[in-house]
């Protein structure tokens, strides 16, 4: 699969136009039960769950467009919904969404050098529980 038209959604702003990549990654904490009977082996139990969502934004200032939208989002200091998958299609079982809330703690209004086209990369830790549907 060649990801062409992926989709991302920010507090219900569709900001796939802007997006150059999207990655969202969900992982458990590694807790060692090690025990004199695990016989030299290591043994490990999940804990936590946790993720985190990156992406990288083409900038914006226009009114409404990346700059505003997350700008405001960021002064919220409170986790926003957020809604990815591979392709804008509508959800299914090839193509499926995955959503939950992450906290924009973080906004760089201005990245680059001399020559650079004007891209923001961020990451921001999800809060609660990444869901996946299929439909």
């Amino acid at each position: 699969m060649v990801l062409l038209a992926s989709h991302l959604t920010i507090a219900g702003n569709d900001l796939s136009d802007r997006c150059a990549k999207i990655e969202l990654t969900a992982e458990v904490e590694e807790k060692d039960v090690t025990t004199y009977a695990s016989a030299g082996w290591k043994e490990v139990l999940g804990g936590l769950a946790s993720g985190t969502l990156s992406v990288r934004f083409k900038q914006d200032y226009a009114a409404s467009e990346v700059d505003a939208t997350m700008w405001a989002l960021f002064l919220t200091r409170s986790p926003q919904t957020f809604s990815v998958r591979a392709d804008q299609a509508a959800v299914g079982a090839s193509n499926p969404s995955y959503s939950g809330q992450a906290l924009i703690k973080q906004w760089k209004p201005l990245a680059g050098s001399v020559g650079d086209v004007a891209e923001v990369d961020v990451s921001w830790p999800t809060s609660g529980a990444i869901t996946r549907a299929t439909s």
